[in-house]
């Protein structure tokens, strides 16, 4: 069987190095394009030579649209505004897509989905095997603690990340909100600041750390009077979003059109 060709965008970033090296690498997988934004300085340089494993024969370019016909699925963790023209260029060619950028905004998601209804797609705000565990343990507590719980989220990401809270943290709230029947949107609670009063019942608090190169920590915190329940992932290495991303390439391929998640992925939901 041909190993399953991948376009990795925003190749020369952070997770597009890491998922260049272990697509490349990977069992079933071979990067076959590779992208960046206009004017990025790894331009025209060797995705695998940037990706520090060697030279691999694919040019970083500027353009998905070229060599789309070269791939199999598209992995996209680059930027809302990126990801949107990417989802384009994808769902005009009928090439499935894993989209892990987080910060859209709902005219974004809305453009998203329009543009790869045609296409079987991934997307979810965390790649990791853990995390996706993690949102399935939290609906269970949730539901099976109820209501007389309270629930704090607290999430920690590197100085870089430019969306706040994550957007793990923020499925994580919308997790607990729909296991205990509220509306996240209502009873979502970002900052406390002077005198708040006592805590109200029903309300989600999320807090966002940014400290130095913290790769992702979240802890769902559940507690009543007498006992507390803590539910905590840590993220050590971007490899284990990325080894969720190739997972989830790997699956969609050959799904029949429509938006799937990681919980469908791993067989979770």
């Amino acid at each position: 069987m041909n190993p399953l060709r991948v376009a990795v965008t925003a190749a020369a970033g952070r997770m597009g190095q890491r998922l260049v090296a272990l697509g490349h690498q990977g069992e079933g997988t071979v990067i076959a394009v590779a992208t960046e934004a206009s004017g990025n300085g790894q331009m025209g340089h060797d995705a695998g030579a940037v990706a520090g494993i060697g030279p691999i024969d694919v040019t970083i370019s500027p353009d998905l649209a070229h060599g789309i016909g070269h791939a199999d699925v598209v992995i996209d963790f680059s930027t809302p505004e990126a990801t949107v023209a990417h989802a384009k260029v994808a769902g005009a060619a009928k090439v499935p897509a894993v989209i892990g950028t987080t910060g859209l905004s709902p005219e974004q998601q809305s453009q998203i989905e329009t543009a790869l209804s045609g296409v079987p797609w991934v997307q979810a705000p965390n790649m990791s095997v853990g995390v996706n565990v993690l949102f399935k343990l939290l609906e269970l507590a949730a539901r099976t603690l109820g209501e007389g719980y309270d629930v704090e989220i607290v999430e920690t990401h590197h100085r870089h990340k430019v969306d706040a809270p994550s957007g793990t943290a923020l499925a994580l709230g919308r997790i607990a909100a729909g296991a205990l029947g509220v509306d996240f949107a209502q009873s979502a609670v970002y900052a406390r600041q002077g005198r708040t009063g006592p805590r109200q019942p029903g309300t989600i608090g999320l807090q966002t750390l940014r400290v130095g190169d913290v790769v992702g920590d979240h802890t769902v915190v559940l507690g009543t009077d007498g006992e507390r329940l803590e539910l905590t992932h840590k993220a050590q290495s971007r490899d284990t979003f990325a080894h969720g991303a190739l997972r989830a390439a790997r699956w969609v391929v050959g799904r029949p059109p429509g938006r799937y998640d990681m919980q469908d992925v791993l067989g979770l939901r």
